[in-house]
């Protein structure tokens, strides 16, 4: 091959090499940039969001608790709260890292899109509990403040999301989260109103023994290695630093008296009658919706009529009509004695 064509042929593999990494938007350049400039974005909006969170349980954040927090590098943190300083988002108080006014409305954005996104996931869609979180966590850096305003709207205003963290208004008045730890609670007559969802392996066995929000309990056992509670008519056994993710507060009504205490749907026998009281809070979004159309509503009489040989399903007479459940449908259904069912 001639030598000068060897060399066109070099000079438009290169001008070709060129193009693919310069291009303006295309190239791999200019998107390594956006895609280094969004990243960095992300970690502030990260950071910032866990300064805040810092600052409500009255903990003093540090670089190393930061870069825990983050799951990056201590230097990163290092390089990264100047540039946040410089944009008048942080500044140093006593040695302290604080959030400016600037910098707490822009965490409470990230807060409020997070907890908004979360109670969509929750009240609207079919995604197990455990990916709320991580799906909120992707969504909460792409809301805008108006599509946030526009979500709260449409979800009716929430003051809390699914695990009972309080949603931060547009304004950035946040509703109270009382009470104390179940692993720390005094009384025996406790409502759940907080379920912290991180870390993902103790949350994990908090949804599987079925506590959430609302759920009334009542403590039988105190020790040192565990903590047994009666809740859903059903026994729960959990270790202290388990119970220590669960806020509860006491409740002071007198319990049921005898013949009224509440029940699983499931623990309904055959040819037995109870009303409907609830369907549980851990029941959200379509199949919420579709327990409700199928007549299951709050004074509604039930009757366990018929159980297949295999134990499940079991049909069950609502308003002249059967239908079937699934024990794990029926076991988030509570009803009343028998006895009441009477009256």
């Amino acid at each position: 091959m001639p030598e000068p064509l060897i060399r066109l042929l070099i000079a438009a593999g290169l001008a070709s090499l060129a193009a693919l990494l310069f291009w303006p938007g295309s190239g791999l350049a200019p998107r390594w940039r956006e895609a280094r400039r969004a990243s960095e974005r992300v970690l502030i909006e990260d950071t910032l969001k866990h300064l805040y969170e810092f600052k409500l349980t009255g903990l003093k954040p540090s670089l190393e608790s930061l870069a825990g927090a983050l799951s990056v590098p201590l230097d990163r943190v290092a390089r990264l709260l100047p540039l946040m300083q410089k944009h008048s988002l942080v500044e140093y108080e006593a040695g302290e890292i604080q959030l400016t006014p600037r910098g707490r409305e822009y965490a409470l954005h990230i807060l409020r899109a997070h907890r908004l996104w979360e109670r969509h996931l929750a009240d609207e869609t079919g995604y197990p509990e455990m990916e709320w979180h991580d799906r909120a966590e992707a969504i909460e850096h792409v809301l805008t403040p108006s599509q946030a305003d526009s979500l709260a709207e449409h979800l009716g205003n929430p003051t809390y999301d699914p695990h009972g963290d309080p949603i931060p208004a547009a304004t950035g008045e946040m509703a109270p989260l009382a009470g104390g730890s179940l692993a720390q609670a005094t009384d025996d007559h406790l409502r759940v109103v907080h379920i912290e969802d991180e870390p993902q392996a103790i949350y994990a066995q908090l949804v599987a023994e079925g506590l959430h929000p609302g759920l009334e309990l009542r403590i039988i056992e105190r020790s040192s290695e565990r903590i047994v509670v009666w809740a859903a008519d059903r026994e729960h056994t959990l270790a202290p630093i388990v119970a220590n993710n669960v806020t509860v507060i006491p409740i002071t009504t007198p319990p049921p008296q005898p013949g009224f205490e509440q029940r699983r749907l499931s623990s309904l026998e055959v040819g037995e009658q109870a009303r409907v009281v609830a369907i549980s809070r851990a029941t959200r979004g379509p199949e919420r919706r579709r327990l409700m159309d199928l007549g299951l509503l709050p004074g509604t009489l039930i009757e366990a009529s018929l159980r297949s040989p295999g134990g499940d399903p079991t049909a069950y007479l609502v308003r002249g009509a059967l239908i079937a459940l699934r024990r794990e449908q029926a076991d988030q259904i509570a009803i009343t004695s028998s006895e009441e069912a009477k009256l």
